[in-house]
């Protein structure tokens, strides 16, 4: 009897947790509908205050390339001919469609330059109703000999030597790339990384002129060293002077 009892709580308390995390999951479903209406309403308070970023990053020569040649995942991408071409771009911009939820699109604006002929490069990406993420881009019309995606050969900058691959793809094949548009990383850190603070990796420092700052803090350090030896050296000279001097006296 006692057996059947317990079998018969533990069905009762199945059943009521079941029930409890129904619950659990209705407020959930109602956080998350609460979460994106504030969300939504934020994005569009955000919008003046991006667009007077935008304003201010024009009046900084090579602000863009700066940015991306210094942020670890996206250096990695990057070859010589990649980072010249991205000294041509002027701006760019995250827009996050209205409702948040179904997608995004980055656009990537370039000054007349040698390598194509787009004023506008542009991604976005799309999550429909049921889920399945996709992704499409903007044609680049390259000039002639100048396809930036055809030279998987091209030489890595200091940066890019982090990558594994001995032949890295160029930056701008991400822009045909649309394979896995659930997973694009490289979307995915200007969206999330980049955007909202890129002053950040403008300003990280030089690591080559912060070794070379190093080297001369040493060097200096190693010349004061030297003179304290000598001092030294020339103390120890004085004492053995005076004490010859004493047996003298004697």
């Amino acid at each position: 009897m006692n057996r059947l009892k317990k079998q018969k709580d533990q069905q009762e308390a199945i059943e009521h947790i079941d029930e409890v995390q129904n619950e659990i999951d209705r407020l959930n479903e109602q956080a998350s509908e609460e979460i994106l209406k504030v969300e939504q309403k934020y994005n569009k308070l955000r919008q003046p205050f991006f667009q007077k970023r935008s304003e201010l990053i024009a009046r900084i020569p090579n602000f863009w390339v700066t940015t991306f040649v210094n942020h670890p995942q996206v250096s990695a991408l990057l070859g010589e001919e990649d980072e010249e071409a991205l000294h041509y771009l002027s701006r760019v911009e995250v827009t996050e469609f209205e409702d948040i939820k179904s997608g995004y699109r980055i656009d990537f604006y370039f000054d007349e330059n040698p390598y194509f002929e787009n004023k506008v490069l542009s991604k976005e990406f799309h999550l429909n109703e049921s889920g399945d993420p996709s992704s499409k881009s903007t044609e680049i019309k390259w000039k002639s000999g100048k396809d930036l995606t055809k030279r998987s050969g091209q030489s890595q900058n200091k940066a890019g030597r982090k990558r594994q691959h001995e032949e890295p793809e160029s930056f701008f094949t991400w822009f045909t790339d649309h394979a896995d548009a659930g997973a694009d990383e490289l979307g995915e850190v200007i969206k999330d990384d980049i955007w909202p603070n890129p002053l950040q990796y403008y300003l990280v420092p030089d690591m080559d002129d912060e070794g070379e700052g190093e080297d001369e803090d040493e060097e200096e350090d190693e010349e004061g060293l030297e003179d304290i030896d000598e001092e030294a050296d020339d103390g120890e000279e004085d004492e053995d002077d005076g004490e010859d001097d004493d047996g003298d006296d004697d």
